[in-house]
Protein backbone atom coordinates (compact mmCIF):
# COMPACT_ATOMS: atom_id res chain seq x y z
CA UNK A 1 0.00 0.00 0.00
CA UNK A 2 1.14 3.69 -0.59
CA UNK A 3 1.58 6.27 1.69
CA UNK A 4 0.18 9.40 2.07
CA UNK A 5 1.05 12.23 -0.25
CA UNK A 6 3.27 14.74 1.54
CA UNK A 7 4.74 16.57 -1.07
CA UNK A 8 2.60 16.93 -3.94
CA UNK A 9 3.30 19.08 -6.86
CA UNK A 10 7.20 18.45 -6.19
CA UNK A 11 7.73 17.93 -9.73
CA UNK A 12 4.93 20.29 -11.02
CA UNK A 13 1.90 18.30 -10.59
CA UNK A 14 -1.47 20.35 -10.31
CA UNK A 15 -3.87 19.21 -8.69
CA UNK A 16 -6.22 19.56 -6.11
CA UNK A 17 -6.79 17.16 -3.10
CA UNK A 18 -9.55 15.06 -3.80
CA UNK A 19 -11.60 15.31 -0.51
CA UNK A 20 -11.81 18.83 -2.06
CA UNK A 21 -12.99 18.10 -5.26
CA UNK A 22 -15.63 16.07 -3.31
CA UNK A 23 -16.37 18.82 -0.86
CA UNK A 24 -17.46 21.31 -4.49
CA UNK A 25 -19.36 18.59 -5.65
CA UNK A 26 -21.50 18.33 -2.67
CA UNK A 27 -21.66 21.91 -2.41
CA UNK A 28 -22.72 22.17 -6.25
CA UNK A 29 -25.03 19.45 -5.08
CA UNK A 30 -26.86 21.73 -2.01
CA UNK A 31 -28.17 24.32 -4.55
CA UNK A 32 -27.10 27.44 -2.85
CA UNK A 33 -28.65 30.62 -3.54
CA UNK A 34 -26.86 31.64 -6.11
CA UNK A 35 -27.40 35.88 -6.04
CA UNK A 36 -25.09 37.54 -4.76
CA UNK A 37 -25.53 38.49 -1.02
CA UNK A 38 -24.38 42.26 -1.72
CA UNK A 39 -27.99 42.25 -4.20
CA UNK A 40 -30.95 43.09 -1.87
CA UNK A 41 -32.37 40.02 -3.32
CA UNK A 42 -29.78 37.81 -2.30
CA UNK A 43 -29.35 39.12 1.37
CA UNK A 44 -33.86 38.88 1.85
CA UNK A 45 -33.18 35.25 0.53
CA UNK A 46 -30.50 34.25 3.08
CA UNK A 47 -32.35 35.88 5.86
CA UNK A 48 -35.82 34.14 5.08
CA UNK A 49 -33.79 31.34 4.67
CA UNK A 50 -32.47 31.60 8.19
CA UNK A 51 -35.56 32.65 10.45
CA UNK A 52 -38.16 31.02 8.63
CA UNK A 53 -38.76 28.84 11.80
CA UNK A 54 -37.15 28.65 15.22
CA UNK A 55 -35.11 25.80 14.54
CA UNK A 56 -33.56 27.62 11.72
CA UNK A 57 -32.83 30.66 13.86
CA UNK A 58 -31.36 28.85 16.82
CA UNK A 59 -29.11 26.99 14.03
CA UNK A 60 -28.20 30.68 12.66
CA UNK A 61 -26.93 31.18 16.06
CA UNK A 62 -24.72 28.57 16.15
CA UNK A 63 -23.29 28.85 13.32
CA UNK A 64 -21.59 32.20 14.10
CA UNK A 65 -24.75 35.04 13.03
CA UNK A 66 -24.53 36.75 16.33
CA UNK A 67 -26.86 40.03 15.71
CA UNK A 68 -30.31 40.79 17.63
CA UNK A 69 -33.59 39.96 16.01
CA UNK A 70 -34.59 43.17 16.12
CA UNK A 71 -31.49 43.60 14.00
CA UNK A 72 -32.26 41.08 11.55
CA UNK A 73 -35.93 43.00 11.50
CA UNK A 74 -34.37 46.31 10.12
CA UNK A 75 -32.40 44.53 7.35
CA UNK A 76 -35.41 42.56 6.58
CA UNK A 77 -37.69 45.53 6.33
CA UNK A 78 -35.00 48.00 4.52
CA UNK A 79 -34.47 50.16 7.21
CA UNK A 80 -30.83 49.29 8.04
CA UNK A 81 -28.32 47.70 5.66
CA UNK A 82 -25.69 44.87 7.09
CA UNK A 83 -22.02 45.70 7.74
CA UNK A 84 -19.61 44.08 5.64
CA UNK A 85 -18.49 41.49 8.58
CA UNK A 86 -22.60 41.22 9.46
CA UNK A 87 -22.78 39.69 5.75
CA UNK A 88 -19.87 37.60 6.37
CA UNK A 89 -21.42 36.18 9.26
CA UNK A 90 -25.20 35.69 7.16
CA UNK A 91 -23.15 33.87 4.20
CA UNK A 92 -21.61 31.92 6.82
CA UNK A 93 -24.67 30.76 8.82
CA UNK A 94 -26.28 30.52 5.39
CA UNK A 95 -24.11 27.92 4.24
CA UNK A 96 -23.29 25.77 7.51
CA UNK A 97 -27.52 25.32 8.25
CA UNK A 98 -28.12 24.77 4.25
CA UNK A 99 -24.92 22.11 4.12
CA UNK A 100 -27.17 20.76 7.11
CA UNK A 101 -30.24 20.66 5.75
CA UNK A 102 -29.35 18.97 2.55
CA UNK A 103 -27.09 16.35 4.48
CA UNK A 104 -30.04 13.60 5.06
CA UNK A 105 -31.20 14.31 0.86
CA UNK A 106 -27.67 13.69 -0.01
CA UNK A 107 -27.04 10.46 1.62
CA UNK A 108 -29.83 9.08 0.94
CA UNK A 109 -29.58 9.89 -2.73
CA UNK A 110 -25.95 8.43 -2.57
CA UNK A 111 -26.25 5.29 -0.45
CA UNK A 112 -29.73 4.52 -2.86
CA UNK A 113 -29.28 1.42 -4.86
CA UNK A 114 -25.60 0.28 -3.61
CA UNK A 115 -23.71 3.42 -3.91
CA UNK A 116 -23.14 5.98 -6.58
CA UNK A 117 -20.56 5.47 -9.37
CA UNK A 118 -18.10 8.30 -8.72
CA UNK A 119 -15.76 9.47 -12.12
CA UNK A 120 -11.70 10.45 -11.12
CA UNK A 121 -10.05 12.73 -12.87
CA UNK A 122 -6.15 11.98 -12.05
CA UNK A 123 -4.13 15.28 -11.67
CA UNK A 124 -2.40 17.28 -14.29
CA UNK A 125 1.37 16.62 -15.52
CA UNK A 126 1.69 18.57 -18.17
CA UNK A 127 4.27 20.39 -16.22
CA UNK A 128 5.94 17.32 -14.80
CA UNK A 129 9.07 16.59 -16.63
CA UNK A 130 8.74 13.70 -18.85
CA UNK A 131 11.29 11.13 -16.87
CA UNK A 132 9.10 11.71 -13.53
CA UNK A 133 5.08 11.51 -15.09
CA UNK A 134 3.57 8.38 -14.12
CA UNK A 135 0.59 6.58 -16.36
CA UNK A 136 -2.64 7.43 -14.41
CA UNK A 137 -5.81 7.16 -16.15
CA UNK A 138 -9.41 8.22 -15.57
CA UNK A 139 -11.06 5.51 -12.88
CA UNK A 140 -14.66 5.34 -12.19
CA UNK A 141 -15.09 3.58 -8.43
CA UNK A 142 -18.86 2.51 -6.68
CA UNK A 143 -18.65 4.27 -3.52
CA UNK A 144 -21.13 2.23 -1.47
CA UNK A 145 -21.34 4.05 2.11
CA UNK A 146 -21.39 7.98 2.05
CA UNK A 147 -22.09 8.39 5.41
CA UNK A 148 -18.89 9.41 6.72
CA UNK A 149 -18.04 11.62 3.57
CA UNK A 150 -21.62 13.83 4.35
CA UNK A 151 -20.89 13.30 7.97
CA UNK A 152 -17.42 15.43 7.22
CA UNK A 153 -18.69 17.88 4.49
CA UNK A 154 -21.41 19.09 6.38
CA UNK A 155 -19.82 19.60 9.88
CA UNK A 156 -17.13 21.27 7.76
CA UNK A 157 -14.62 19.20 9.23
CA UNK A 158 -11.53 18.88 6.24
CA UNK A 159 -9.36 16.59 8.23
CA UNK A 160 -12.36 13.93 8.39
CA UNK A 161 -13.89 14.28 5.14
CA UNK A 162 -9.98 13.80 3.55
CA UNK A 163 -9.69 10.63 5.99
CA UNK A 164 -13.27 9.49 4.58
CA UNK A 165 -12.34 9.79 0.66
CA UNK A 166 -9.00 7.88 1.28
CA UNK A 167 -11.35 5.10 2.98
CA UNK A 168 -13.35 5.51 -0.10
CA UNK A 169 -10.57 5.29 -2.74
CA UNK A 170 -8.81 2.18 -1.04
CA UNK A 171 -11.00 0.39 -2.94
CA UNK A 172 -8.83 1.41 -6.24
CA UNK A 173 -6.33 -0.98 -4.85
CA UNK A 174 -2.94 -0.31 -4.44
CA UNK A 175 -3.14 2.50 -7.11
CA UNK A 176 -5.12 4.80 -4.07
CA UNK A 177 -2.48 6.65 -3.79
CA UNK A 178 -2.33 7.97 -7.39
CA UNK A 179 -5.96 9.25 -6.89
CA UNK A 180 -5.22 11.33 -3.78
CA UNK A 181 -4.85 14.38 -5.71
CA UNK A 182 -7.30 14.59 -8.64
CA UNK A 183 -8.13 17.30 -11.47
CA UNK A 184 -11.80 16.56 -10.79
CA UNK A 185 -14.53 14.61 -9.12
CA UNK A 186 -17.76 14.10 -10.43
CA UNK A 187 -20.67 12.61 -9.50
CA UNK A 188 -24.99 12.85 -9.17
CA UNK A 189 -27.58 12.71 -7.08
Amino acid sequence: MPERTYDFGHYGAQGIKGSEAVARQLDSLAGYITTPITARRGLLARLNYLTRSNRARQAARAAGLTVTDRTIKAWLTGKRRPSRASLEQIETAYRTLRRQNVARFLLRRLNNRGGTRVEIHPFNQSQVDGRFQRVLEYRSLNIRQWDAIIRAWAAKDTGALDNAWVDAIVDLGSQWGQYEYVSAVGFAA
